[in-house]
Formats: structure tokens, C-alpha cells, sequence
């Protein structure tokens, strides 16, 4: 299960209309072993496109290491989806490097399904991927970690 701050959600949906028609994608760091986002860092997704994603190599990198620095790992992974429903791509899988890490989709699509986890208009979902199999996951938001 995800559990993340109502803040944290809210940033990542802004940071997802605010790329619109583009996919966004960032990072929420955590101290390391806690998985408990705590950082938010958005992104810039090289491709700018509508349909995929990938991170900047030298902006990755400069966070990886940013992270490694203050000894965080990135708890959550993010990432928009403009026309499809918030469920990891075959390509996303292939992406999936981080087998600790909450893959976070979130959909801005219009034409959203009422049986998912719907926040300000936005489909927002959490899975597992690991070695390939993804396995969706329960997301609790809360005021706060207290």
C-alpha cells in the first residue's frame, strides 16, 4: 500500500495539468528504507510527448545523486497518462528500474472511469513493478505521517 501526504497528491496533479497534452513525470524522494515519499521533484520529460516519457539524463542524474547525498531513495515515480486510462504501458514496465518504488500513474483524460480512485478530476493510481509483473496497489492519502 501507498500511503502519501494530500500535499504531495496535490502536487503531482498540478504538475500533470500543468504538462497537458504532454505526459509529466517526476520523482518523491524518501529517506532511504523509510518508503515514506517526503520530497516532491518534479521532472522535465524529454521527450515531450503526449504518449511517452523519459526523464533527462543529466537532470536524473543530478537528482540520483542528489538523493544518494542526503541518503533518500525515490519512493514514488510518476508519471501522467493524456488519453489512456492511469495503467502502466509495456514500455513503462520496460522503464521500471526501481523494484522498491511506488510506480504512480495518474490519467487526465476526459472520459474517466467512476470505479478507480478519482482525485480532482484525475484518475490516480500506485503499482508494483517488478522483474516485469505489475500488481496494482491500495493508495491511502492522509494530512500527514504524525
Amino acid at each position: 500500500m501507498l500511503t502519501i501526504t494530500r500535499d504531495l497528491v496535490d502536487r503531482i496533479i498540478a504538475h500533470a495539468r500543468a504538462d497537458h497534452p504532454d505526459e509529466a513525470c517526476g520523482v518523491i524522494a524518501g529517506p532511504a528504507g523509510s518508503d515514506r515519499p517526503t520530497r516532491f521533484v518534479a521532472m522535465t520529460n524529454a521527450e515531450r510527448s503526449p504518449t511517452f516519457y523519459r526523464f533527462d539524463s543529466i537532470e536524473q542524474l543530478k537528482v540520483w545523486r542528489e538523493m544518494d547525498d542526503r541518503d533518500e531513495e525515490p519512493v514514488v515515480i510518476y508519471h501522467s497518462h493524456t488519453s489512456t486510462e492511469a495503467y502502466p504501458s509495456r514500455t513503462d514496465i520496460s522503464y521500471a528500474m526501481e523494484p522498491q518504488a511506488h510506480y504512480v500513474l495518474v490519467s487526465t483524460r476526459e472520459d474517466l472511469e467512476t470505479d478507480r480512485l478519482v482525485v480532482d478530476g484525475v484518475e490516480f493510481r500506485s503499482y508494483r513493478i517488478l522483474d516485469g509483473e505489475v500488481t496494482e496497489e491500495e493508495v491511502r492519502v492522509v494530512e500527514s505521517y504524525a
